[in-house]
């Protein structure tokens, strides 16, 4: 055999490999259709685009991990920032300031977004407010573009259709 040949078999074994992979923190964390959208795939060691051995560049994909931790970032740089973590709540019109008590484990892609909620604390009430953060990855940098509520003691606010258009509940 070739060292080409050779090279583009194990290639070829690496990357089925890799497809067989299967990450749990995909795996949907409550019942029915809650996000449109797909689970984020899995990522490669370094972040970024890799390059090796010459051709094509492919674009690497940020872990699930990168993308919760881009989360508890954002969280924390706002909090530094304005010394409380702050959001409007649209039905009520109220600002609540929030606690993070966990970001969920499941993490996914609508779009050109990948998303992960988190379960925040409102400091003034102790209600239990599930939030989603949507977060960009463009030029390698991860970054949160959009958070809303999304329950309130557990109550959704909205839902998904199969287009990951957000359905507004009663």
């Amino acid at each position: 055999m070739r060292q080409d040949e050779v090279s583009r078999i194990v290639m070829a074994v690496g990357v089925s490999g890799l497809l067989l992979l299967s990450p749990s923190v995909f795996a949907a964390e409550h019942g029915g259709k809650e996000h449109g959208g797909t689970p984020a795939p899995k990522a490669k060691e370094h972040g970024g685009t890799t390059q090796e051995h010459g051709g094509q560049a492919l674009k690497v994909e940020p872990s699930a991990d990168q993308i919760r931790q881009a989360i508890r970032d954002h969280i924390a740089a706002t909090e530094q920032k304005k010394g409380a973590f702050t959001i409007k709540d649209e039905a009520t019109g109220a600002t609540r300031t929030l606690k993070l008590a966990r970001v969920h484990d499941r993490v996914g892609k609508t779009g050109n977004f990948y998303y992960s909620c988190s379960d925040m604390r409102d400091v003034k009430n102790g209600e239990l407010l599930d939030l989603d953060f949507d977060v960009d990855a463009k030029g390698g940098q991860l970054k949160v573009v959009d958070e809303r509520i999304h329950k309130v003691e557990g109550k959704a606010r909205y839902t998904y259709d199969e287009n990951d258009n957000r359905i507004p509940l009663r």
